[in-house]
């Protein structure tokens, strides 16, 4: 029989506090010394695109025949639903930045429920500064 051994693993992390949620960040290791990874997308962004593809995703099944029906059985209010199944056309490359941990995109959730381009170039010009 052989005796039990230990194997101590040690990661070397920060806990980050945040309003109302601790944030991990774990260190990169870069060319001039140790960096962290930049904190991930704004929260209330994610929530409001999530919401925006499932409400999308809801209405194309056919549970829903119209957003007003939708409106009503999700009890949110119309207007509001409408603008965030706008967020739905917002490129799929803008969309994958803005949920990237080291994201170009300036874009917040209170911008981006204002109108925006329909064409997706358009989109990537006005939002994400080169």
């Amino acid at each position: 029989m052989t005796a039990a051994t230990s194997i101590t693993v040690r990661v070397p992390l920060k806990i980050r506090r945040r309003p109302g949620r601790r944030t991990v960040v774990t260190p990169v290791a870069a060319e001039g010394g140790d960096a962290a990874i930049a904190t991930r997308a704004d929260p209330a962004l994610v929530k409001a695109l999530a919401r925006a593809f499932r409400y999308q995703r809801l209405l194309d099944d056919g549970r829903y025949a119209s957003i007003s029906e939708m409106a009503a059985a999700e009890r949110i209010e119309r207007g509001y639903l409408g603008t965030l199944l706008r967020l739905t056309l917002l490129s799929p490359a803008l969309v994958e930045e803005m949920m990237d941990a080291r994201a170009r995109c300036a874009a917040t959730l209170p911008e981006l429920l204002q109108p925006f381009p329909e064409i997706w170039e358009h989109q990537q010009a006005q939002l994400m500064p080169r």
